[in-house]
This record gives structure tokens, sequence and C-alpha cells, in this order.
């Protein structure tokens, strides 16, 4: 066995979904414990970690080829960096990226990351590892506490889905649905406030799925979790992704008209507008019943902005099925939304399903989904021209004096002024395109949020 040099830098490439995001953060962190720090930008690191996707199509390809590009350029400035796979990638392929791939270390599905160090001592000693374990929630009690924190931070409270819907293969990368203790989460959220959060995202696979136990021995939901975390002096702002229309309850949409902190945001992703595609797709909801949970979101916010997920092309989806899709979309209104082609997962129900629809007719009918999503985003923030609300500042822009951050309706906003990164400040939207709007800096500085 060929032993390497102990890696001095790191650099995690994050793929995919929030939850992703996060767990790149919490193992970038892990390797931070370990001494080794971040790679400069343009500069390559002696330990890249590729965290995992499996929601595209040939996502496994495109890891093979991140593999290639990184050995190609290692040996182009005469270094060999070390290699992890991780995520949902790693937990589908397992062993396979270890026989196809000679240059990868490490390959750790997104339940065992929290073993990545240990994983790092023994490739550095030239023994390669597979660890695809799926224990239910250890890595969270392995994981360091976290020092520092971006204003807009994630935490993740509820993972995997029992839904089982026919394209996706969540169930399969990362279980069965399990949520967090209440205590760790609250604690948890209290540490990420005092390193620096203004605003938690809630994150799960099925978030709203999320129940436990107050510290009162109390059965409690999301909404109830919600109500206990916004009693943390210091955060202004709660957020929470991705839900299933299934799983909301009474309690989460009042919750909505009660808590100021929680934003008036809400991503509920529907997938087709079509009630047969929905059978076959196994989603729980019609079209009908989708629309008649949005509107008793709007009756508890009347502001609330809506965002959604589609699959267009799905086996044996006809022109007038996608009609439909479209129609939903006009009934709504979407202020954002995500919208992709069908691609065959391995393993699930749809890949073996009659009826795969051509490449060619799904482009054209993404192209039309995605034209409509795209006005009704624009109208939205053009809507929203003229109104006073908080921004919470993320980062700095492009220029001079100039600072970006989020609205209570997750647009994204950019003025100029005197602010500094975490402020939450008053602006005044006084112009929308598609994508973001500016603002006019009103006043530097608020403690509460506030919306007029």
């Amino acid at each position: 066995m060929r032993q390497s040099a102990p890696p001095k830098t790191y650099r995690v490439k994050s793929f995919g979904c929030q939850m992703n995001v996060y767990d790149g953060e919490r193992m970038a962190e892990l390797l931070a414990d370990k001494g080794i720090a971040p790679a400069p930008e343009g500069e390559d690191a002696d330990l890249v970690v590729l965290n995992t996707c499996h929601i595209r199509e040939k996502a496994a390809e495109k890891v093979y080829s991140d593999i290639g590009r990184l050995v190609k350029s290692g040996e182009q400035a005469g270094k060999k960096p070390l290699i992890a796979v991780a995520g949902c990638v790693a937990q589908a392929e397992g062993e396979e990226i270890m026989a196809r791939a000679p240059a990868v270390s490490m390959v750790v599905g997104p339940q065992a990351y929290h073993r990545l160090p240990e994983m790092l001592d023994k490739a550095v000693h030239g023994e390669r590892a597979t660890d695809t374990d799926m224990p239910p929630i250890a890595k969270f009690d392995a994981l360091p506490q976290r020092r520092k924190s971006p204003p807009a931070a994630f935490l993740t409270v509820q993972e995997g889905c029992d839904k089982f819907c026919t394209y996706c293969v969540v169930p399969y990368t990362r279980g069965a649905e399990i949520s967090r203790p209440f205590s760790d989460l609250v604690a948890e959220a209290q540490r990420l406030v005092e390193a620096g959060a203004r605003e938690i995202t809630l994150l799960g696979q099925n978030v709203s799925a999320w129940s436990g136990e107050d510290g009162r021995g109390r059965a409690i939901g999301l909404a109830g979790l919600i109500r206990d975390l916004a009693e943390i002096d210091g955060l202004a702002r709660i957020r929470y992704t991705t839900s299933h229309p299934a799983d909301m309850d009474d309690a989460l949409i009042a919750a909505h008209s009660e808590i100021d902190k929680l934003m008036p945001f809400l991503h509920l992703p529907v997938q087709s507008g079509s009630d047969r595609v929905l059978k076959a797709m196994n989603r729980s909801h019609t079209a009908d019943s989708y629309l008649r949970l949005l509107e008793r979101f709007r009756q508890a916010r009347p502001d609330i902005a809506l965002s959604g997920d589609f699959i267009v092309g799905f086996p044996g989806e006809t022109e007038a099925e996608f009609e439909e899709t479209l129609a939903l979309v006009g009934a709504v209104g979407y202020a954002q939304a995500f919208s992709f082609k069908y691609s065959p997962r391995p393993g699930t129900p749809a890949a073996a399903m009659d009826g795969q629809i051509p490449r060619e007719a799904m482009d054209e009918r993404l192209q039309r989904l995605q034209a409509a999503l795209n006005r009704h985003q624009l109208a939205f923030n053009q809507a929203s021209v003229g109104k006073t609300c908080e921004v919470l500042v993320e980062r700095k822009g492009k220029h001079s004096g100039q600072w970006l951050g989020k609205s209570p309706w997750l647009q994204s906003v950019w003025f100029e002024g005197d602010a500094a990164i975490g402020d939450l400040v008053q602006a005044e939207l006084v112009e929308a395109g598609p994508n973001s709007l500016a603002g006019r800096l009103v006043q530097s500085v608020s403690l509460e949020p506030a919306i007029s």
C-alpha cells in the first residue's frame, strides 16, 4: 500500500438539493477539525470531496467525468489528489465506484459521512474504504459543533422518505423517514444563532413529516417545532423545505398566520397537473386537492409566495395531460418553481414503465413550461415593486457599496448604502427583473422582522 502525505487543503463540491449543501458544510467542518484548510480559490486541493446527487439523469456518469478531470488536473500539477465520493450516488453505486475509478480512495453515503475523518486516516496509508451504512441519526451526534454560521443557515431536522414516488430514488439512497430529536434541534438552532445566523431554514426530504416530543413531553409536529424555535432571541426568520402535500396539517397552515418569524414562502412540489399522471407517480394528491390546499395557505397568509416542482415527460404523459400542468401553473401563479425533464432512475418503478417519452418532446414541453413559470415569476416580482420590506444582507455585491440579500418572499434584492453582512435592513423595492429586484435603503438596521 502506497502512503500519501496527509492533506493540507480540501474542497467540497456539492451538487443538488439544499440538504446536500448542508451535508457539504458539515463535511467541511469535520475536515477543518482535523486541521485541514479550505483550498484557496483557483488552487487545486489535496483532498476533494464530490458530494453527489442522484436525482438528475446520468448522475453517476457525471461523477466519473469529474473524477477523470481531477486526475488529469493532478497529473498536470505533478500531484495526486485524494478523492472521496459522498452523497446519494455514493450510496447507490457503492463498491461499483471503487471498481470503476481506482483514483477514488473513499466512498461514503449520506448517512455515514461523519466517519469521513477515520476513512481519511486509512486513505493516507493507502487503504481504500467504502461506507454506505444507514444508521438512523448517529451522524448528528458525531458532528462537531458549529462555531461560525452565515446569516442564512440550514438545519436538517428530518431525513428520508416513505412516500415511494415511482420516479424517485430518495427512499433508496436516504432511507426511511426519521426525525431528529426536538432537544437536539433546539440546541443546534441556538448555537447557529450564537454563531451568526439570523435566519434558519429547516430541511428535510419530507420536512413536514417531522414529529417529536417537546421539552414537556408533548407530541408535536413541524408547526410545534417552529413555534419553539421562534422563541430563540436573535433568530429573526424561519423557513422550511421541502414538503409533501400529504403532510401539510392544520397546525402548519395556522403557523403561517400566527408566527411572525415564519416567512411568507411555501415550497410545495406538485410534479404534474394531470390526475392520471399523479396517480402513476404514486403521488397521493390530485390537482384539485393541491389547489385547495394552496388556497388554505393563502387564506392564512394572503401575501405568501408559492413555489413548486414539476416533472415533464413522465412515462405515458400525453399532450393533453401536459396542458393540464400548464393550466395548474396558470391557476397558481408561482413566485418561483423548479422544473425538470423526467429521467429514469435505475431501480425505480417508473424506469420500467411503458410509454417513455421521446427526448425531443420532453425538451419542447420543458421549454413551454419554463416560459410560463418565468412569466409568473416576473409578474410576482413586478407586483412587489413599491413594497417596503426587510432584507437580510447575505453578501457584498459586485460593486463597491452594493449589498445582496433576500426579501421575506425569498427574492434576491440588491441595494446600495450603509450595511453589513447579517444586517436586517428596511428597503423599498423599486425595480423588478426576472430573477432579482433593486431596492432603495430606507433604514440601515432593524431588530425585529416587519413587512408593510
